[in-house]
């Protein structure tokens, strides 16, 4: 055991794994600020570009239960380094692109699986095996370092690509990819055992997982089709396909069209929009400290219900200039854009005991394909009424169907059986 007076090793794992995640959300995110670089030099659509963008986004959803199986068979430390090295390889190979597969090759299948690889399953992994206490807090910062990335990344790149060059910016991102493994290979150990302690906050003595030694793919499939069988998973997985709807694939993709429809600059929409990356760090911070403390049922009734509420009021907020009303939207959805995580982590690791990180894996994939089907959506709702109204009066009502979902939820008793495989 190690001394009650040292800080434990649980959170310097949890600062490596922050460093890993906090780039990775960067990586991914960098390929919508190369768009125009690469139309004026390649002449590309900026279609054929975003497709690139579309299946990173795919890739990034779907392969996140996979690589939590990956971690349980051959341990956190070799799937994240392997990780960060493809993400290398990925925008390091755009160099070096002249066809647009390539580029769909590069950003869309290697930095996709990559970052993918490096999504919410690390963090509920990391969170599940080396906190007992604060495993909340934990969830919501690691979280929080999605949004954290994108903000510290992306205007780096819009400034490498203006000034230096679209290739210049791919390089940076590789090499900054390549300097993360080091940390992740010296700090991060796949269970506290390795290292002679247990889970910040276990009982001495308490057993730690025991490795998988099967296929991580039958692994992976085999969670599903037993979690499928359950109800619980039915509805998280409801709740979250409604949450990415109602963020990734709404807001983040159609606020700024929306807010340039009603007179707004799209440089002011811009910066609107990234300061609901800001507010998003406090509030997943602090859902993190609430899930500790609150039935996490409750926190995404509430969540998704006030989420509701606000999507439901923003067509009368939307004008050409920001007055104080939007502030107040800006302020209270920033705090509530992700907040839904930790709880989300939270239900699958109390249901699911220890394929728990899998099961979120699975959820979280269905938090991908909603975000895609709603960018969608709400561009077909634009172009056929001339305006987004309905889409956020949808998105609204979608909600609130997430939050009846929510507190449908059966609490457990014990962990279901879907260990199999």
């Amino acid at each position: 055991m190690q001394s009650e007076t040292r800080l434990h090793r649980a959170w310097f794992v949890a600062a490596a794994a922050f460093i890993a995640l906090l780039a990775a959300a960067g990586f991914r995110a960098a390929p919508g600020v190369l768009i125009d670089p690469l139309h004026n030099e390649f002449g590309w659509s900026r279609a054929t570009i975003a497709s690139a963008v579309s299946v990173n986004l795919v890739l990034y959803g779907l392969f996140s239960p996979f690589a939590a199986a990956l971690m349980e068979r051959f341990g956190m430390r070799r799937v994240a380094s392997t990780a960060l090295f493809v993400v290398a390889i990925g925008a390091g190979g755009t160099v070096f692109m002249n066809a647009s597969w390539q580029l769909i090759l590069c950003w869309g299948v290697l930095v996709g699986v990559g970052t993918g690889s490096m999504a919410m399953s690390f963090a509920a992994t990391v969170a599940a095996r080396w906190f007992v206490r604060s495993r909340g807090v934990v969830t919501g910062v690691l979280t929080a370092a999605g949004a954290t990335g994108q903000l510290i990344f992306l205007p780096i790149v819009a400034n490498l690509a203006v000034d230096e060059g679209w290739r210049t910016a791919s390089l940076v991102i590789a090499i900054a990819a390549l300097a993360v493994v080091p940390v992740v290979l010296l700090v991060v150990r796949d269970h506290p055992s390795d290292v002679g302690t247990t889970a910040y906050g276990a009982q001495p003595g308490e057993a730690a997982p025991v490795a998988r030694t099967g296929g991580s793919a039958r692994r992976a499939l085999s969670v599903l089709g037993s979690a499928a069988r359950t109800r619980t998973f039915w509805l998280l997985a409801v709740g979250f396909a409604i949450c990415g709807a109602t963020t990734n694939g709404l807001v983040s993709t159609h606020f700024v069209p929306a807010a340039h429809d009603h007179g707004m600059p799209q440089t002011t929409a811009a910066g609107l929009l990234a300061l609901v990356g800001i507010f998003d760090v406090v509030g997943t911070i602090a859902s993190g400290w609430l899930t500790d403390r609150v039935d996490p049922r409750i926190l995404l009734g509430v969540y998704y219900a006030l989420r509701g509420v606000s999507l439901a009021l923003l067509p009368q907020l939307l004008s050409g200039t920001v007055e104080p009303s939007m502030w107040a939207f800006i302020i209270f959805y920033g705090l509530d854009w992700v907040a839904t995580v930790p709880p989300t982590v939270a239900l699958c690791v109390r249901q699911y005991g220890a394929a728990g990180p899998i099961v979120f894996g699975w959820v979280f994939a269905s938090h991908q394909l909603g975000a895609g089907l709603a960018a969608f959506g709400a561009g077909a709702i634009r172009d056929s009424s001339g305006s987004y109204a309905l889409a956020w009066y949808i998105a609204a009502s979608l909600a609130v169907i997430a939050s009846v979902a929510s507190l449908a939820i059966t609490k457990a008793a014990k962990p279901e059986p879907v260990l199999v495989g």
